[in-house]
Order: structure tokens, then C-alpha cells, then sequence
């Protein structure tokens, strides 16, 4: 089992969901697609195991760090790791938390993030909606970091400057009484950093939470 869940892994890193099927998967472990059935018994087992491989070792590194006084700085850093972990592997992020019950170790991250907000003083409902939040900005994020670049950034006939650039530059000649607020901002869009931009989402969400629970 312990190969056959290695050898999936490394097919959605290679290419994603897509391109994990059984004759595939057969052909890296140097066997028949029938033997693949002695493990597993759909393609969505194979993927909620593959997922839950993977969130054992976010787990384990959530778990190794430091614990602080600050409830709100313990959540922000185990949402950095799950964040992390998502942009290196976006599949990860599109099957996280998809089966409870199939993926125990992503239950138990789950219920290491709730257990930061437990230190607030919040009713069960704030809590609830607080890890919901949190976890939407770190995965919708990721996956959007963790895209494929357009073809032609990917090939290497512009840099993502370049791509951007040309953005900038026609949002530059709107017209600033019907588009105030993007004239406002054009030169923070020209050259973002995409990962300051998640971690600036995540404080703000993380800023409501600490006025919510008058911390």
C-alpha cells in the first residue's frame, strides 16, 4: 500500500488529478491494473489516501510548532504550513477536507486549528465560522498561487512582469471618474507579490477574529 500511495503522489505532482489513473499508476509500479484493486477500490479512495499521505506530514509539522501565549499567532502559523503545502501541490488544496471520514489526518489538522480558537472567548458558532474563514482565505489562495502560469509565461516568451505589465498599463488609460479605485491602486497590482497579498488576506481575517473575541 505504501508504494501505490508514493507512486500516486508523485503522478499528482507531476501533473494532477488528471493524469493519476489506474494504467498509469500500474505502469510506475511495474504491474497489472488488477493489482491496484487489491488496495483501493475507486479512483476517489485513492485520492482521499493520497491526500490524507500528504496532510500527515502538514500535520506533523503543524504539530512541531513552537506554541506562543498568542492563540490568534498559533493559528496564523499553522495556517502559513497549510498554506505552503497547497501552493507546492495544488491538488492538494482541490481535495482537502473532501471525505472527513476517509482522510483522518485531515480531520485531526482541522481540529488543531479549532483547538487555537478554544484559548477565545467565542461562542461555538464564532469558532466554527472563524476556522471556516481561515481555512477559505489559505486554500483559495493556494490555489490560486499554485495555477499554471499562462502559456506563454510558462514557455518563456514574457516574464510575469511583462504579463502584468500589460495589464497595468490598459488599466492605466481607464478612465479615473468611472474607475477611481483602480487608479488608486494600478502600481500596487504592477509587480504584487502574490504571497504578501494571501498573507495580508489572512491577517485582516485573523484582525476581525481578535476584535470578535476582544483579545
Amino acid at each position: 500500500m505504501e508504494s501505490v500511495i508514493t507512486e500516486a503522489v508523485a503522478l499528482l505532482d507531476e501533473a494532477g488529478e488528471q493524469a493519476l489513473t489506474f494504467r498509469a499508476l500500474a505502469q510506475r509500479l511495474g504491474g497489472g491494473v488488477a493489482s491496484i484493486y487489491w488496495y483501493v477500490a475507486s479512483k476517489e479512495e485513492l485520492l482521499d489516501r493520497a491526500t490524507d499521505h500528504v496532510i500527515a506530514g502538514v500535520l506533523t509539522e503543524v504539530e512541531a510548532l513552537p506554541p506562543t501565549d498568542d492563540p490568534v499567532d498559533d493559528l496564523r502559523a499553522a495556517a502559513l504550513t497549510l498554506f505552503a503545502a497547497i501552493v507546492k501541490r495544488p491538488w492538494l488544496g482541490m481535495r482537502f477536507m473532501r471525505s472527513a471520514l476517509a482522510q483522518g489526518n485531515s480531520l485531526r489538522l482541522y481540529e488543531r486549528l479549532g483547538q487555537h480558537t478554544l484559548r477565545l472567548d467565542l461562542t461555538p458558532r464564532q469558532r466554527f465560522h472563524a476556522v471556516t474563514a481561515v481555512l477559505g482565505v489559505v486554500v483559495s489562495s493556494a490555489l490560486d498561487i499554485g495555477q499554471e502560469p499562462p502559456a506563454e509565461v510558462l514557455d518563456g516568451a514574457v516574464s510575469r512582469e511583462e504579463f502584468l505589465g500589460r495589464y497595468t498599463q490598459s488599466w492605466r488609460t481607464l478612465d479615473p471618474a468611472e474607475f477611481p479605485y483602480i487608479h488608486e491602486t494600478v502600481d500596487e497590482f504592477d509587480g504584487h507579490d502574490d504571497a504578501d497579498q494571501f498573507r495580508s488576506a489572512l491577517d485582516l481575517t485573523l484582525a476581525g477574529l481578535r476584535i470578535q473575541a476582544g483579545a
